[in-house]
C-alpha cells in the first residue's frame, strides 16, 4: 500500500462533496450517494461509512460498485438528517502495512481522528447559487474613475486633493486624507471594461459619508456620500449593473462607527439617550471601546437591542435598506466580522451574523432574489462559518497567505507586512502549502469555501505584483485565482500589474485616458501611478476569466490535490461534465508523469499551456500526461469523464 504522506496525492483515496462525488439533491431528509475512489494499490477488504447522526456515530457498509485499471469505486449512503451532517470513511485492509485507515476531509490517517475534520454537508444550504458563477472585482470608489470633475464638488475638511496619477501615500494620516475624486457614476462608465475582464460582480468598499477617504469611520449609514454622487448615483449604478446581469456587493461596518457618526454624537451628548447604550464606555463620555485602539472608531456594543434593530434586524434596518429598491444591492461584505460583537468576556459575533442573515432571508422571501453575506476575516474563520450566519469569508487564510508564501520573491518581499506577523514573507515549498490548505478547509463545509472570496491582495494588503516581484510569478498567481474553489476577486488595478507596499500604497487609480467630465472611454494610458501598465497581464486575466466561465468544473467542481512538491503544484477540479487539471510552476521543475487511469479520466479534451509549462499527451484513456516546467508557468487541462471500458468490471 502506498505511503500516506506521498507528494503524489493521486496515490491516496479521494472523495469530495462536489457534484461528482456526492450525488443527489441536497435537502432535509434526502439520501445522497457518496462515492469513494480507491486507487489500485489499496484494495481494502471492507469500507465503512461513519456518520454522526443526532450526536451519535452511525456505521454503514460501503459497497464496491466498479473496478477499473486505475482503482475501484465504492459507494455509501449519507442521510441529511441534521442541519450539518458529518461523515468519513474507514478502509479496513487486514494484514497490510495500513490495516486501519480513516479517510476524512484532511486526507487519509492511520489513527483515530477528531470529528472536526469530517466531510460536512448542509441539509439546507441557502447560500446563493449565483455566487458559484461569480467573478468579483473590488473597487475602492475614490480611485477607480471620476465622472464628475473634483473641482465641481465641495470637498470636506479632511480631504487633501491629489492629481489622478499621483502615487498614494504609504501609510498613516496622509493616506486617509488623500482624495482623488472617483465616484459611483465613474464606475458605471466602465462596465464594458469590467465585462471584458470576465467580471460579473462588483464589490465596493464603503460608500457612506465618513471622516476619511476609506470611509470605515462612517458619520452615517443613512445616505451615500455626496462626494461619490449620493443616493441617486448608487441607484443608477445598481440599475446599470442589473440591466447587464451583473451584481453589486456593498460594505457595512458592523463593528464600529466614526466619532462623528450621529449615533455616537448623540451618545456622548446625552448619557440617558438610547444611543449611549450603542457603545461601551469605560468612563463616560471620553473613554470608550474602540477598533484596535483607534479613538476615531468607537466600537458598537451588540448587547443593545435597539442598536441591533437599527443596524441589523428587520425591514427598517440599515442592513435591509440598501438591499431594497431603488438600490437593490445583492449582498453585504461585513467589515471586521471576526471582531463584531466580541469584546472581553462578551461574544455576540454569531448573534450579529444571524441577525444579518435573518433579515436577508426575509428580503429573499419577499423578492425572490438571492443575497450574499460574506465576512472579512484575516485568519482562521472556520469557527464562524457553517452556521446560520456568514456564508463565506475573504479567504486570506485559505488562499492568499498560502499562495503568497509559495510565490513570494524574498528580495522585494522583505519588509512587507506578512498579514499581521512581524516578519518578512516566508518562501515555502509546495508540500507544506497544500497540507496547510487541505487541513484548514477540512474544518468547514465546502460551501463555505465556494462562497468565499479568493484574493491575491486587497485594499488592506500589499499588491500581488510587489509580493511576487515579477510578471511571470503574477501570471502563475492569476491562474491560481481563477481556478481554485471560491470566488476569484480581483483588486482594481491588479490586472494592470499595479504595485504597492502597503494597503494604503496599493490604493492606486486606474489610468484611463479620458479626463473627468469628458466622454468616458475604456482606453488605458501607458502608465499608472506605479509605472508601466502591463498589458500582458491584462490579456491573461481576460483569458482566465473566459476559462472560468466556460468550464463548469472551475466554477462548481469539487477539489482534489494531485501533486505538491517543491516548485510544482497541481490540483483537479472534479465535475460530472469532466474534471479540469490545473498545474502551477513557480520555477523550473523535474517533469512529472500522470496516468489518466489514476485521475481517473476518459481522455484529454483540451490543453491550455501558459508560459513555462509544457504538457505532452500520450495515448487515450489508458495514456498519460507528462508535465514539464522550464520556468514559471501554468496549464489548464480539460479532461473527459471516464467512460465504461472493457477492462472495467461492474460489481453487483
Amino acid at each position: 500500500m502506498t505511503c500516506l504522506n506521498s507528494a503524489q496525492y493521486l496515490s491516496q483515496p479521494h472523495h469530495d462533496t462536489g457534484p461528482a462525488y456526492l450525488l443527489g439533491a441536497r435537502r432535509p431528509g434526502a439520501e445522497l450517494t457518496a462515492r469513494l475512489w480507491v486507487p489500485a494499490p489499496w484494495e481494502p477488504e471492507r469500507v465503512i461509512l461513519r456518520q454522526v447522526v443526532d450526536g451519535e456515530p452511525a456505521l454503514s457498509a460501503a459497497h464496491l460498485v466498479a473496478r477499473a485499471s486505475g482503482g475501484a469505486w465504492w459507494e455509501a449512503t449519507v442521510r441529511l438528517v441534521n442541519p450539518t451532517n458529518h461523515y468519513r470513511f474507514l478502509l479496513l485492509s487486514p494484514g497490510t502495512e495500513h490495516p486501519y485507515v480513516w479517510f476524512h476531509a484532511a486526507g487519509p490517517a492511520d489513527h483515530d481522528v477528531p470529528d472536526a475534520t469530517d466531510f460536512r454537508v448542509l441539509a439546507d444550504d441557502d447560500a446563493p447559487d449565483w455566487v458559484l458563477d461569480a467573478v468579483c472585482y473590488q473597487i475602492f470608489p475614490d480611485r477607480f474613475s471620476a465622472h464628475t470633475p473634483p473641482r465641481e464638488r465641495i470637498a470636506p475638511a479632511w480631504a487633501k486633493e491629489h492629481s489622478w496619477l499621483d502615487e498614494p501615500p504609504l501609510k498613516g494620516t496622509p493616506s486617509g486624507e488623500a482624495w482623488y475624486g472617483g465616484d459611483l457614476d465613474g464606475v458605471a462608465d466602465h462596465l464594458d471594461y469590467l465585462q471584458r475582464l470576465g467580471v460579473n460582480t462588483i464589490y465596493l468598499t464603503p460608500i457612506f459619508p465618513a471622516g476619511s477617504v476609506h470611509r470605515y469611520d462612517a458619520t452615517s449609514f443613512d445616505h451615500v456620500d455626496a462626494l461619490l454622487g449620493g443616493d441617486e448615483a448608487l441607484a443608477r449604478l445598481s440599475q446599470a449593473l442589473h440591466e447587464r446581469g451583473m451584481r453589486l456587493l456593498l460594505d457595512l461596518t458592523t463593528n464600529h462607527t466614526g466619532v462623528t457618526h450621529d449615533w455616537f454624537q448623540q451618545a456622548i451628548t446625552d448619557a440617558r439617550s438610547p444611543e449611549a447604550d450603542f457603545y461601551s464606555f469605560e468612563r463616560y463620555p471620553d473613554r470608550y471601546a474602540t477598533w484596535m485602539g483607534v479613538e476615531s472608531m468607537p466600537k458598537l456594543d451588540h448587547r443593545s437591542d435597539l442598536m441591533r434593530d437599527r443596524l441589523l434586524r428587520g425591514p427598517a434596518s440599515i442592513t435591509a435598506h440598501w438591499l431594497l429598491p431603488p438600490y437593490d444591492a445583492d449582498g453585504w461584505r461585513t467589515d471586521v466580522a471576526n471582531m463584531t460583537g466580541r469584546s472581553g468576556m462578551v461574544d455576540l459575533a454569531h448573534q450579529a451574523a444571524r441577525d444579518m442573515r435573518t433579515t436577508m432571508r426575509q428580503i429573499e422571501a419577499d423578492t425572490g432574489r438571492q443575497l450574499w453575506l460574506v465576512a472579512e476575516h484575516g485568519h482562521d474563520a472556520s469557527g464562524d462559518l457553517g452556521g446560520p450566519g456568514w456564508q463565506g469569508t475573504m479567504n486570506y487564510h485559505g488562499f492568499t497567505r498560502p499562495l503568497w508564501s509559495w510565490l513570494a520573491n524574498p528580495d522585494p518581499a522583505d519588509g512587507l507586512d506578512w498579514l499581521g506577523i512581524p516578519t518578512g514573507i516566508p518562501r515555502l515549498e509546495a508540500g507544506p502549502i497544500s497540507r496547510g490548505v487541505r487541513e484548514y478547509t477540512a474544518h468547514m463545509p465546502a460551501t463555505s469555501i465556494t462562497h468565499s472570496m479568493n484574493l491575491l491582495g486587497s485594499h488592506d494588503t500589499p499588491r500581488i505584483r510587489t509580493v511576487v516581484g515579477s510578471r511571470a510569478a503574477q501570471l502563475v498567481a492569476a491562474t491560481a485565482l481563477f481556478t481554485a474553489p471560491g470566488v476569484p476577486t480581483v483588486f482594481c488595478g491588479d490586472e494592470l500589474g499595479a504595485t504597492g507596499r502597503t494597503g494604503e500604497h496599493s490604493r492606486t487609480t486606474m489610468p484611463w485616458t479620458s479626463a473627468p467630465g469628458a466622454a468616458p472611454t475604456d482606453e488605458l494610458g501607458p502608465t499608472g501611478a506605479w509605472g508601466q501598465v502591463d498589458r500582458v497581464v491584462l490579456d491573461r486575466y481576460r483569458q482566465l476569466g473566459r476559462l472560468r466561465h466556460e468550464l463548469a468544473a472551475l466554477r462548481r467542481g469539487g477539489m482534489r490535490w494531485v501533486h505538491a512538491e517543491g516548485d510544482l503544484l497541481a490540483w483537479l477540479r472534479t465535475h460530472p461534465d469532466g474534471d479540469v487539471l490545473v498545474v502551477l510552476a513557480r520555477a523550473a521543475a523535474a517533469p512529472i508523469d500522470l496516468d489518466l487511469a489514476a485521475l481517473p479520466a476518459g481522455a484529454v479534451a483540451d490543453v491550455e499551456v501558459m508560459d513555462g509549462v509544457a504538457v505532452t499527451v500520450i495515448g487515450g484513456a489508458e495514456g498519460r500526461l507528462t508535465i514539464d516546467a522550464t520556468g514559471p508557468g501554468s496549464a489548464v487541462i480539460t479532461l473527459r469523464p471516464a467512460l465504461p471500458r472493457s477492462e472495467s468490471v461492474r460489481v453487483r
